[in-house]
């Protein structure tokens, strides 16, 4: 029989082996907080210094406390909005509204709307570049990138891109990073000089959601196809396709625990180990069908996403072939996933 002492070492060194493989942990659906507001929705962005959670929703967009769930104020007068940027200092943010072809500004104290800026055809993806202290609006019908500087206020470059442009991100020191959905094509921005630099094949189809592992330079474009395409960020070269859920929209990055996340609306969060050669899928975490966004707190070790429940698809009509299912009112709910 072991001693105690045995015993005791055992267990030092299962817990050292845990502290020392954290992508092994499992996450699950820690909360379940639900809206009463109606709208559809797309992209979710998290401002983990004030715990607020963003959320587009078509005509206007709810601002979450990220810690109890509790709708604190919306922005509305919208007209299809895509997603949020916000400013470092802490005064400002943008949403791209599609419907509108523009960015609305809006005043993050008060939520109140201080500008609207004219940019491009249907802006979708937005974000922050840090080294040049702009913002950038990825827009899917005109195929171009509008370059607003936030002094001003205005449009300062426009800059032509080879197809629909999706999800987007920035390293934080020039360059940016861009799936081009229609071209199955990862592309890379000079941010200074505000033209593309490489074009470089996804290695999957329909890229959209896009992460960045800034410190081992890899991306995450995921596709159709259950697949993620991991790509070398100086290269261009496709590394791997990891094995994800289906209908995936959006994808983050941890680099705590080296791991990478797809959110994919077959209702799967699926958490891919980055920190190993293979890019094995070591979770498919339940969560919602429809819950295919998302965003992720370092800061917590949380995922946002969202999802609501359907009625019966309507019939085609040759005004609307492909329409889609109404959203039972009062379904709405955001997910909280964390260990």
């Amino acid at each position: 029989m072991p001693t105690l002492r045995t015993l005791f070492a055992v267990v030092i060194a299962l817990a050292s082996l845990a502290a020392a493989h954290p992508a092994s942990a499992q996450y699950r659906v820690l909360d379940r907080w639900k809206l009463e507001d109606a709208g559809g929705w797309d992209y979710l962005l998290i401002d983990s210094p004030a715990h607020r959670l963003y959320i587009t929703r078509g005509d206007h967009v709810d601002v979450v406390d990220a810690t109890s769930g509790k709708l604190t104020g919306t922005i509305s007068g919208l007209h299809g909005t895509h997603g949020v940027a916000l400013n470092p200092d802490g005064k400002l943010g943008y949403i791209s509204d599609g419907g509108g072809n523009a960015v609305v500004v809006f005043d993050r104290a008060t939520l109140a709307t201080v500008a609207t800026i004219p940019v491009g055809t249907n802006p979708d993806c937005i974000i922050w570049e840090p080294a040049t202290q702009t913002v950038w609006t990825f827009n899917g019908r005109s195929h171009d990138i509008s370059v607003i500087d936030p002094t001003t206020q205005k449009v300062v470059a426009t800059i032509p891109v080879p197809g629909k442009p999706e999800f987007a991100v920035a390293d934080g020191k020039g360059t940016i990073f861009n799936n081009i959905e229609d071209k199955n094509e990862v592309i890379r921005i000079d941010a200074n000089a505000r033209k593309v630099t490489a074009e470089w094949p996804a290695g999957c189809d329909s890229p959209s959601g896009l992460a960045l592992d800034n410190e081992d330079h890899r991306l995450f474009a995921v596709c159709d196809g259950k697949k993620m395409g991991v790509i070398d960020a100086n290269t261009g070269k496709t590394i791997a396709n990891a094995a994800i859920g289906d209908g995936p929209d959006a994808a983050a990055w941890s680099a705590a625990r080296k791991l990478a996340f797809a959110s994919c609306g077959e209702g799967v969060l699926s958490v891919v180990d980055a920190g190993s050669a293979e890019y094995k899928t070591i979770q498919t975490l339940p969560t919602q069908r429809s819950a295919r966004t998302m965003t992720y707190d370092p800061a917590t070790d949380r995922v946002y996403t969202v999802a609501a429940e359907f009625g019966p698809r309507p019939a085609a009509t040759p005004e609307n072939p492909r329409p889609r299912p109404p959203m039972i009112p009062g379904t709405f709910t955001i997910l909280v996933v964390g260990r």
